[in-house]
């Protein structure tokens, strides 16, 4: 199962207040793209860049109904989808404001993530793995990319371009990566946390968008996954997601060094759709000794259920 594109999130509904979003169970998704947006047959299905009604020139990308990313090319520092803004807050925070970083994104999409960090951090070195040759052309053609960015887009899968990278290579992975709805089984167990940790350098941070409803036993498990190979774990999303009343988005960041979790806290209750983070002690209540997932074992993250795009 191929890495293809960056996950399911919540979108901003047509006429809603700027900035406004939703989570994944509160977007619109269009079987019929209007007439005149751009389209184009992907491997996911069929890819389609739909005008953002209140910001000229900004698209959001759905494959097959389903959306993928937003990008605003006049403000890429702007990010619409709270699961986005989340993994924004990691990067940011990743490394004193400013400092170009090594960064690795498994999961391409609209690129959106990448055009974040070439923005507040110029001078970034960014390897995207997104094997869907197809979205990529689709994306670069009617959004392309800031000149003078360093992205590369690979067209390999998340794990081949992690075996294929020096080790100590990279400040920051950021793991966001869907085959359609769902996280491929090959991307969600130890073995997969052993190939991004061989990449990180030793003081680098991992992020993660995950998907789950309840009973929250996939979260659980990748969640342990990860702390069983990094010293410093916490885990963000809204409370409705982590108490496991719905389907959502959780972002889990992680590194060997300290992880700044009370500014983590302070930024995702600051913002327009408010996450709590848990770290310590209650996130080992929280994992309540699930038992993390293997090659072995792994299965793709839950299917979204019905209707979480309506």
């Amino acid at each position: 199962m191929a890495a293809r594109r960056g996950g399911p999130g919540g979108r901003r509904r047509r006429g809603s207040a700027p900035g406004g979003s939703t989570h994944p169970a509160e977007a619109e998704a269009v079987d019929t793209p209007p007439a005149g947006d751009p389209t184009a047959p992907v491997a996911g299905g069929l890819a389609v860049l739909i005008p953002d009604p209140d910001r000229s020139g900004a698209r959001e990308l759905r494959v097959d109904g389903a959306p993928q990313s937003h990008v605003d090319p006049g403000d890429p520092h702007r990010l619409v989808f709270p699961y986005q803004r989340r993994l924004g807050h990691v990067i940011d925070l990743a490394a004193p404001a400013g400092r170009p970083l090594d960064a690795v994104h498994l999961g391409g999409g609209a690129l959106t993530l990448p055009r974040y960090l070439a923005a507040t951090r110029p001078r970034s070195t960014q390897q995207v793995a997104e094997p869907d040759v197809r979205l990529t052309a689709f994306v670069r053609e009617h959004l392309p990319l800031p000149r003078g960015a360093r992205i590369r887009v690979r067209a390999l899968d998340a794990r081949e371009l992690l075996e294929r990278l020096p080790e100590d290579s990279a400040d920051l992975v950021v793991v966001d990566v869907f085959d359609g709805a769902r996280t491929p089984a090959h991307c969600t167990g130890v073995e997969f946390v052993d190939a991004v940790r061989r990449v990180l350098r030793p003081t680098g941070t991992l992020a993660v968008n995950i998907t789950d409803g309840p009973p929250l036993a996939h979260l659980r498990a990748r969640t342990a996954a990860v702390t069983e190979r990094f010293a410093e774990v916490c885990l963000a999303a809204e409370p409705a997601v982590l108490r496991g009343r719905r389907f959502g988005n959780a972002i889990l960041a992680a590194s060997d060094a300290p992880l700044p979790v009370a500014e983590l806290s302070r930024r995702n209750a600051a913002g327009p759709t408010a996450a709590r983070v848990v770290a310590g002690p209650e996130l080992r209540d929280f994992l309540a000794g699930a038992r993390p997932l293997t090659d072995a074992d792994a299965a793709a993250s839950p299917a979204p259920p019905p209707g979480t795009f309506d």
